[in-house]
């Protein structure tokens, strides 16, 4: 017999964070809907979805991880220093790379665009960093905008005090804030990171993933299950419309059709165009104006600095050996954030980095948090044809649509870059003394903040594949949801503003459960009375 039910309410494809979101918000807006969420990788950790961070004991974090790496588990991952900057071509841990389609003759491509297959998705592996869009990375056409953001805050349990008991988070800031601040408006100084990340009363971090985010509203819903080990291969329309989803069971290969009302594509911002164009979904700007965050990594060692007196937690889930070499987040320097202003278009991650080429800790073991870890990432140049491709004769891993990726930097890309390297070299001066002598650029695709392929629009221009709500423009009660959906060029981590418009979403889809609702029982009535 199939697991899965015959009909719902939402049919939610993917389980990331903004899937989750999804979930959230139908769950607290719309407890009487019915909703399936189809994840294609397995559950690794405990509760579903929550990060891998959490788990404390070693092996046990090491496994789940490898678990999240679907095609690619079992091949070699970053895990020391100096294995990027030598150029091997290595995936993190808890993710895997396309084995071919990522760049082609004459254009850079996304050499290590990656992916993961596991319930929470990304939101299991990510580094939780949440700041707010500025300038011209935010979306204009939304009125709602900030109050979206604050939403998102919730959801993912955005704080900014975690780590303020950090011997040298203040001494870092400081130094950064006196040399970027002059000129700045106030939301835009340098100031602590917002992280998706608690402080237990007993002094260990719980990272945010997808667990967070569904909340207890989600997983006390009597109506929301959640499947892990489902491949969903197409979104079935109906005069046009959603009408619910071909799913195919991992666990024994069976297909199986579940009908929904609505449907959410959430996958990523790769695989959700590639679940459209299965779908026969195929706009003009799908996998269109894709775009990622070139990336910049400096380091130095602060000599001169006295750290504050200050209570030093036992960092949750990062003791051990692998993540000292890894250059996972420092507990004594926190994280420090430089927001991105058009006049200075770099986003500033000052931490200590995952999967540094950098060796951040090894050479100083006296004084842990002396060496801090400085990254910027730039905006991309939107360009049209920058963009995913599927092949409708040859699939991948999963029998899917094979992806073809093509993407170049522009003049200006290369530009900015420039700045961004100098300006790197600045900030590590202004920390302390740089312990290499020049900034190392990350290969492209490394940043993991892909976005545009499946982006919003304000008017069905041609130019984007949704509208302010996130449905699909020639596929009505279609959602998708993602970094994708992002039309604008960022720098800043893009997480929290996707949670932000799948917040928006979920509203929309509510209010018309609610209007169909009213309406249905409204039939019903008239009914009872002409009887």
């Amino acid at each position: 017999m199939s697991r899965y039910p015959e009909s719902v309410d939402v049919a939610i494809v993917g389980s990331g964070p903004t899937g989750a979101a999804y979930a959230r918000i139908l769950s607290e807006r719309a407890p009487n809907a019915t909703i399936a969420m189809f994840e294609v990788g397995p559950t690794v950790s405990s509760p579903p979805g929550s990060h891998v961070k959490n788990i404390e004991d070693v092996a046990a974090r090491a496994s789940a991880q490898e678990r999240s790496e679907g095609p690619g588990a079992g091949a070699a991952t970053v895990s020391s220093p100096g294995a990027v900057k030598a150029g091997d071509r290595m995936a993190r841990p808890g993710t895997y790379l396309l084995d071919d389609g990522y760049a082609f003759d004459g254009e850079d491509g996304l050499p290590v665009v990656a992916f993961s297959s596991n319930v929470g998705g990304m939101g299991a592996h990510w580094t939780g960093a949440c700041p707010r869009p500025g300038d011209s990375e935010r979306i204009a056409f939304l009125p709602d905008l900030d109050e979206l953001l604050d939403e998102a805050d919730r959801l993912l349990g955005v704080t900014t005090d975690a780590f303020d008991g950090a011997p040298y988070t203040r001494l870092v800031r400081e130094r950064l804030a006196a040399a970027v601040d002059d000129g700045r408006p106030a939301g835009r100084r340098v100031q602590r990171m917002p992280l998706a990340v608690h402080r237990r009363d007993d002094g260990r971090l719980v990272w945010s993933g997808s667990d967070i985010v569904f909340g207890d509203a989600t997983r006390q819903h009597p109506n929301f299950t959640l499947f892990d080990e489902s491949l969903v291969t197409r979104v079935l329309l109906e005069d046009g419309r959603a009408a619910g989803v071909t799913v195919r069971d991992l666990r024994n290969d069976r297909v199986h059709v579940v009908k929904a009302r609505f449907v959410v594509v959430a996958a990523d911002a790769l695989r959700t165009p590639q679940v459209l164009w299965a779908s026969g979904i195929r706009p003009l700007a799908l996998g269109r104006m894709l775009n990622d965050q070139s990336q910049v990594v400096f380091a130095a060692r602060i000599r001169d600095g006295v750290p504050a007196s200050a209570p030093r937690h036992a960092p949750a889930g990062q003791s051990d050996e692998h993540d000292v070499v890894a250059g996972t987040l420092s507990e004594e320097s926190g994280v420090t954030w430089v927001p991105f202003t058009d006049a200075a278009p770099f986003h500033g991650q000052i931490m200590q980095l995952d999967a540094s080429p950098v060796p951040l800790a090894e050479d100083d073991p006296a004084e842990p948090g002396t060496i801090v870890g400085l990254g910027l990432f730039t905006a991309k140049d939107l360009q049209w044809d920058d963009r995913v491709e599927f092949s409708d004769d040859v699939t991948d891993f999963y029998g899917m649509p094979a992806m073809r990726i093509h993407y170049r930097l522009t003049d200006r890309d290369r530009a900015v870059l420039d700045r961004a390297r100098e300006e790197i070299v600045r900030l590590g001066n202004a920390v302390g003394e740089p312990i290499d002598e020049r900034p190392f650029t990350m290969p492209l695709g490394a940043s993991l903040h892909y976005q545009g392929s499946v982006r919003m629009g304000e008017v069905d221009d041609g130019l984007s594949v949704c509208g302010p709500y996130s449905e699909v423009w020639s596929a009505p009660g279609v959602f998708v949801a993602g970094n994708g959906v992002i039309p604008t060029a960022t720098a800043c981590n893009p997480t929290l503003t996707s949670v932000a418009l799948a917040a928006r979403g979920a509203r929309r889809i509510a209010d018309e459960l609610h209007a169909t609702e009213f309406h249905e029982r409204k039939l019903e009535h008239d009914s009872r009375r002409t009887r």
